[in-house]
């Protein structure tokens, strides 16, 4: 099975991330190179992630080996002596998933230095080249360059400083191997401030957003919440994309079809929506009477970008508030059906042709009742409680991250026993789920955050390039540190492990830190301390009171302006739902007129093809009368089907 395992995870891991791109990207019309970075980046991520517990394993029986040897060494030296005081030597059973020597090594340093150069050089710089507005891909490779060197200047400048302070110290000579060391110090502590701050957000928030999913009541009072906030950025974007519409109008009057810029302005017009470029197909030959003066280059490139963005955003809210919608409307048939005696799910909505067949065929109503009145607030409990657990026990060995003797981290003596057993399926179990937990708590953290509409990962392939590349970013530079963390979690990183332990090939690309003591010492071991102070904060939504004194609303529900918001988006869910009643009905009787008068409809229609005296206006009138019959109809039979229930009743 050499080698086996690890050929899995390479195939396994890179059809997640496909997946996880595929859910927020648009693999049809993003730029290939944007998905190509980003991709990439997850892939190198989640590699890291799935890989370490495979190291772990191998690490553990490569110290089962060395520890055999060494009993046999000191058994050979006394021999001589009648009762050895070695105890004797243990059977080294090869782990399922081991990897041959030289393989790892070479794999990590692969791994880690490609994911470095995507977050530090190339992915900025893509960031750069598909949010610029220029014209032509020397455009905006210019513009790229231009804002990266501002970008890193800064950096160099500080960098240079200190090289010059490192060579004039007289007791530092620093090798290659050491200047190494160094860089990688410095990334894993930018990573480590940042992880600890998502790491004690994730670790409180993450069980108890399960825990309130089980709550059908604030699970609801939350959507309209959300639904208030929706509605007022979709409106924004809305408004905002006809602004910068109002612009480009203006401009595509002004710049006539012999007009050198005449080309740039067709570029900006085909990324305009279709039902604006309709309105905009007029004579650009012919001048306006006001004409105002004519744009530059750089303006037509910034109103590229900003007709870029416009866009961008206003599909997304609109996106959004469909998908939104759905599923308030779906919380709300949840609440009817709670106290329904008909034994089966009754939906406001008929299911569309867009439904899949499992949701159709084999998620019956009958289920689905069960599902989501029963099983669901039961399923959420228990496995908030387990996250929970698993959060408690994150938190404790954290704390205690620094006590080797007696080891006091929960992960570290799990590790042991399952060392001492031999028991390495055990050990992979553990190490993956510990490091899974490690990262759905930073990455779901990752996925979560908005940065006004800078940075925002948009689900159901809404989310722009900038956004795909900046997570890309932060996953590479979170993910290294977050490893690190895992093995002093459980004692098997240099700087805790003892000396004549075995390292693991991870640790063998970060360097001794021992170069650096202030950081191995006491930077590395002591800060993931204030992951507890962050829990805490988090506990009592300090972050989301905080964000609504500035004035980014945040739902916190003691509050009273999240009980406004809520009302608001009660409301403005009443006024969707009458819509949706009304165009269903509308829809219906036209299917009911379809079935029952298609045929002399058609009749009429090829009469006409066939005689020429038949007119417009005539099948117009026609069509309207045998429409209002048909409703005057189907008005009757509800009203005496209503007149019979009251009669039973």
């Amino acid at each position: 099975m050499s080698g086996v395992a690890l050929g899995l995870v390479l195939v396994a891991v890179f059809f997640l991330a496909l997946a996880l791109l595929h859910r927020y990207g648009d693999l049809r019309m993003q730029q290939r190179m944007v998905l190509l970075g980003t991709l990439a980046s997850w892939y190198l991520c989640f590699l890291i992630v799935f890989v370490l517990p495979l190291d772990v394993s191998t690490t553990i029986y490569k110290q089962c080996l060395k520890d055999n040897a060494h009993r046999h060494s000191n058994q050979t030296e006394n021999s001589s002596i009648l009762y050895p005081t070695e105890s004797p030597a243990v059977v080294c059973e090869e782990p399922w998933s081991y990897i041959p020597d030289g393989i790892l090594p070479v794999f990590w340093r692969v791994v880690y230095w490609t994911s470095q150069f995507l977050t530090w050089l190339l992915l900025p710089f893509m960031q750069s080249y598909a949010r610029s507005g220029a014209f032509s891909r020397m455009g905006k490779l210019k513009t790229a360059l231009v804002e990266n060197a501002i970008y890193y200047g800064t950096y160099l400048l500080i960098f240079i400083f200190l090289l010059i302070y490192v060579a004039a110290h007289p007791q530092w000579r620093l090798t290659w191997t050491e200047f190494q060391t160094i860089g990688i110090t410095a990334a894993n502590m930018w990573g480590l401030f940042l992880l600890v701050l998502l790491l004690g957000y994730g670790l409180v928030e993450i069980p108890r957003s399960y825990w309130l999913l089980s709550s059908h009541a604030h699970l609801l009072a939350k959507t309209y919440f959300k639904v208030s906030k929706m509605a007022s950025e979709k409106a924004a974007a809305e408004e905002n994309l006809a602004d910068v519409m109002e612009e480009v109008s203006v401009i595509n009057m002004s710049v006539k079809y012999n007009h050198s810029l005449r080309k740039c302005v067709d570029t900006i017009l085909t990324k305009c929506p279709i039902e604006y470029q309709e309105e905009m197909a007029t004579d650009v030959e012919n001048p306006c009477e006001d004409q105002a003066v004519l744009p530059t280059k750089s303006g037509l490139v910034q109103l590229h970008k900003k007709v870029i963005s416009a866009v961008q955003r206003c599909r997304q809210t609109r996106v959004q508030w469909s998908m939104l919608l759905e599923r308030v409307f779906h919380l709300e048939d949840v609440a009817k059906n709670r106290s329904s005696p008909t034994g089966h799910f009754v939906r406001s909505f008929a299911l569309t042709e867009q439904d899949g067949y499992i949701r159709r065929f084999l998620y019956t109503p009958k289920v689905e009742l069960y599902w989501e009145c029963v099983f669901h607030p039961m399923f959420y409990k228990l496995l908030a409680l387990l996250l929970s657990f698993l959060s408690v026990t994150v938190v404790w060995s954290e704390c205690t991250l620094f006590s080797t003797r007696p080891v006091l981290s929960l992960f570290a003596i799990i590790v042991r026993t399952t060392q001492q057993q031999r028991y390495y399926i055990c050990t992979e179990v553990v190490c993956f789920v510990t490091v899974l937990f490690l990262c759905v708590c930073v990455y779901s953290t990752v996925f979560q955050i908005r940065v006004f509409n800078y940075y925002y990962l948009a689900p159901h392939h809404q989310t722009d390039a900038y956004s795909l590349q900046f997570s890309g970013m932060l996953f590479c530079r979170l993910t290294p540190p977050l490893c690190l963390n895992f093995l002093g979690l459980i004692h098997m990183d240099p700087a805790l492990s003892q000396k004549d332990q075995i390292h693991t090939s991870y640790t063998s690309i970060m360097g001794s830190m021992h170069l650096l003591s202030v950081i191995s010492n006491g930077f590395y071991i002591y800060y993931p301390v204030l992951v507890l102070l962050l829990c805490f904060a988090t506990l009592y939504n300090l972050g989301s009171r905080c964000l609504n004194l500035l004035g980014v609303h945040q739902y916190v529900a003691d509050d009273e302006l999240s009980a406004d918001l809520v009302d608001e988006g009660k409301e403005l869910i009443r006024r969707e739902r009458r819509k949706r009643q009304k165009s269903e009905t509308t829809a219906n009787a036209k299917w009911a007129w379809r079935e029952r008068y298609g045929g002399v409809y058609g009749a009429l229609v090829g009469r006409k093809s066939g005689y020429t005296e038949i007119k417009d206006d005539q099948e117009t009138q026609c069509k309207k009368s045998v429409i209002s019959f048909a409703w005057r109809e189907s008005d009757e039979q509800q009203r005496s089907l209503l007149h019979s229930r009251d009669n039973d009743g």
